[in-house]
Order: C-alpha cells, then sequence, then structure tokens
C-alpha cells in the first residue's frame, strides 16, 4: 500500500493514529512501553477508523533529549513486527534516524515521519533505495532547544520555503513527488502566535500539490486556548482537526480517532 493509494481510495482525511512507544511523550509518555499494551492500542485505533499507525519510540516533546539508535530499535521493533504479524494497516514510523529507518524499511512499513525531513546525514540515501513514503517535517531547532525563544520574520513563508527545499532534495535523489508529504509542524519551534498563523494558511501549504499532514493533537497551542482539562483538550483538538481538514488537510494525526471521525461528521467534511 502506498500513500497514494491510500488518499485515493479514502472518502475522508485520513486519520494517523498515534501510538508512542516511549517514557516521555507529551501526553501519553509511558503508557504503551510494552509491546502487547502497544498492540492493543493499536488495534483499537485501527477499530475506532485510523486509516494509519504512526509509531514513535523517541519522544519529540519540548525540551526532550535525544535517545540512542539501539534504544530506539528496542522499542519500536517489536511493535512493528507484531503489528505487521496481525494488521495490513498502513504503518508509519516517526524517526529521524537513518539506521532505524532502515530497520523499519527491512520490517514492511509504509512510510517514514521525519521531524527532520530527511535531513540526517544518510537519510536521503537510505529511503532513496526503498519505495517507501516520507512525510517532512518542519522544525526550528532540535526538540531540546526549539521553545526557547523561537522567532521568524514570516512564519509561514519560511516554513514554505525550507519544506520546498526539502522536497527538491528528496526528488533530485531519486525520491518521487508522490511519494512525498509535508507537514507545517505545529509546537516546533513554534510560538502560539506562529502556530495560529500557520493554521490559518493551511490553504496555503494545500497549494503547493502535495499531501498536507497536520499535527495540533494535544498539543500546547490546544491546551492555551483551553485549559488542561484532558475532556477539553480531546474535544478542541478534534475540532481543530476538522477544520485542518475542512482546510484541504489529507492526513490528520491525532491521539484520539473516534472523536476525531464524529468531529469530521458533525461538520460534515
Amino acid at each position: 500500500m502506498t500513500l497514494k493509494s491510500l488518499l485515493a481510495n479514502a472518502k475522508s482525511p485520513v486519520i494517523m493514529g498515534v501510538l508512542n512507544v516511549t517514557p516521555d511523550s507529551f501526553s501519553d509518555g509511558g503508557k504503551y512501553l510494552n509491546t502487547s499494551v502497544a498492540i492493543d492500542h493499536a488495534l483499537h485505533l485501527i477499530d475506532e477508523g485510523a486509516d494509519m499507525i504512526d509509531i514513535g519510540g523517541e519522544s519529540s516533546r519540548p525540551g526532550s533529549l535525544p535517545i540512542t539508535t539501539e534504544e530506539e530499535r528496542d522499542r519500536i521493533l517489536p511493535v512493528i513486527h507484531e503489528l505487521r504479524r496481525q494488521s495490513s494497516i498502513y504503518i508509519s514510523v516517526d524517526t529521524y534516524k537513518p539506521e532505524i529507518m532502515a530497520l523499519a524499511i527491512d520490517s514492511g512499513v509504509n512510510m517514514i515521519n521525519d521531524i527532520k525531513a530527511m535531513t540526517s546525514q544518510g537519510a536521503l540515501e537510505i529511503l532513496s533505495k526503498s519505495k517507501l513514503d516520507v512525510s517532512l517535517m518542519h522544525m526550528q531547532g532540535s526538540p531540546t532547544n526549539m521553545q526557547i525563544s523561537p522567532k521568524y520574520d514570516s512564519v509561514t513563508d519560511e516554513v514554505i520555503e525550507f519544506l520546498n527545499e526539502r522536497v527538491k532534495h528528496c526528488e533530485d535523489a531519486g525520491i518521487s513527488k508522490d511519494r512525498i508529504a509535508i507537514d507545517p509542524g505545529f509546537g516546533f519551534g513554534k510560538t502560539f502566535d506562529d502556530n495560529t498563523k500557520l493554521f490559518k494558511d493551511i490553504k496555503r501549504f494545500v497549494q503547493l500539490s502535495l499531501p498536507v499532514l497536520i499535527g495540533v493533537s494535544r498539543k500546547s497551542m490546544i491546551k492555551k486556548m483551553v485549559g488542561e482539562n484532558m475532556d477539553d483538550i480531546i474535544d478542541a483538538s478534534a475540532l481543530y482537526a476538522a477544520l485542518a481538514a475542512r482546510n484541504g488537510a489529507d492526513i490528520l494525526r491525532v491521539h484520539d480517532v473516534k472523536k476525531t471521525k464524529q468531529m469530521l461528521d458533525n461538520l460534515k467534511v
């Protein structure tokens, strides 16, 4: 299964269910470290209507520190193998490490979801030798320092310029455009005002004629608007996902699949 075929057959935006097998992710860290628990959650997300599952083994929350390749491998590979054994679901792996990309490719995944947009040394070479899809995300700085005074002259223009440049690098490496999605990177080196501006400008990203992935689920921009009550955060996350879809987003990266699908139905997206 390819991203192109998945999108072509979708009757509504593609729902990417989040599966963090980390101890410290901002929303659900530590919940799914056990492989069997992680698989149960993935199957639950699929039952709720997820079209793809995004597996991440390293937290990218603000202030987080990188982990070793070995640690990331040990967290995600058993989950990938078991999920692929039990399901034909489209699997994305959230990683920027070329070594993990290579292992993921050998494990039968469908996409690399790269917060560093294939800028890690060797990443382009690894992906170009495969048939996998890739999502390129914009981030200013790194997770460790990205929220320490991020600054832009024109946030949307700069993010678009960066993503266009990374798409060209991918194409130059032999990765065809129909394998590429783009992600503005909400919360990754952006202030609340930056995030708000990017959200208002989703249609500008859609105009780039590439699948647009939007991930605002349970992020700080949502919490700043509604507070810390989890029910409110979940409801607002679903609403903003649906609004993103209404503005043309193709892929919605969410923690709460059922709520998101209900909101899409309610807004007739």
